[in-house]
């Protein structure tokens, strides 16, 4: 079967019609018809309904369309092991909420602009489902928190940024002692079921804090909202920009000190695409400004 064949069977479902898959793939619609109608015959089963200018996949379409993805990309792999000159084929990453917007843009602006060859897929996610992804294969690597356990040994971490815990408050109470305003305010709570959120919790109970709670989510622009809005103030990390635009908001350091929330990167040593993954920390270290081991 020709895998150029079936990267078009791909692209059609994608694009929803012949013609926007032919623009794609540089190709005439009837090209594309045609490489259809051929793997069709391979399969031994209509894999596209045709109605008028647009197409549906059909149920047995359906069946083979994941599995067809995973060909393509082993089939990128065999190009990136065959090719050792250059770095090339497809990376998956994943990355938390905040690494998503803070961190991944500059990183990957980086790695696009020098390696031109390759293909990035990115799945956003929470940090603990996506240290399960890179241990289970489905993910090379993943921007996310660090793990409050020990890793396997198939996987490693490399740590890019830290962010101290800081109370967010109105502008209007920039003066104010931070432990005052935990102790008195309401509190918009950091999800204390999430990593990051139980940092602030930690921290609270270690001092001896009981708040008066309002709300509790795991949406650090959202909380950030919120407390402009005058609903509460909030114990959080001091992440990474971009931040919602015209807030009027202060972050006070606390005054005693407290565990950091950390991000970084953890890969799967045992991954095929492990010189994509090396490029990627590389890149990783120099757009945050980290020095070399």
């Amino acid at each position: 079967m020709d895998s150029q064949f079936l990267n078009t069977f791909v692209t059609v479902v994608d694009r929803g019609s012949m013609a926007a898959a032919a623009r794609v793939l540089n190709i005439t619609p009837a090209a594309v018809a045609q490489q259809i109608r051929t793997i069709e015959r391979e399969i031994g089963a209509p894999l596209i309904a045709r109605v008028g200018r647009t197409v549906s996949v059909t149920e047995a379409g359906s069946r083979i369309l994941e599995r067809a993805r995973e060909i393509l990309r082993d089939v990128a792999d065999l190009r990136t092991l065959a090719n050792d000159s250059a770095v090339s084929g497809e990376l998956r990453l994943g990355a938390c909420q905040t690494a998503l917007a803070g961190m991944l843009p500059d990183i990957l602006a980086r790695m696009v602009e020098k390696f031109p060859h390759i293909n990035v897929f990115v799945k956003p996610g929470f940090s603990a489902d996506l240290y399960r992804a890179v241990e289970g294969g489905e993910l090379d690597a993943a921007l996310v928190l660090q793990a409050p356990y020990v890793l396997p040994k198939t996987c490693s971490w490399q740590l890019l940024r830290e962010e101290p815990l800081v109370v967010l408050a109105p502008q209007s109470m920039a003066g104010r002692d931070p432990h005052e305003l935990l102790a008195t305010e309401p509190l918009i709570r950091y999800d204390r079921n999430q990593w990051g959120g139980r940092q602030a919790d930690e921290y609270l109970r270690s001092v001896g804090i009981t708040p008066h709670e309002r709300f509790e989510l795991n949406a650090l622009n959202a909380i950030a909202v919120m407390v402009d809005r005058g609903l509460g103030v909030s114990l959080v990390p001091d992440w990474a920009q971009p931040w919602p635009e015209g807030l009027r908001l202060v972050r006070l350091p606390l005054p005693q000190p407290c565990v950091p929330r950390r991000i970084g990167i953890v890969w799967s040593r045992s991954t095929i695409r492990i010189r994509l993954v090396t490029a990627f920390i590389e890149e990783s270290r120099i757009a945050m400004r980290l020095p070399d081991d």
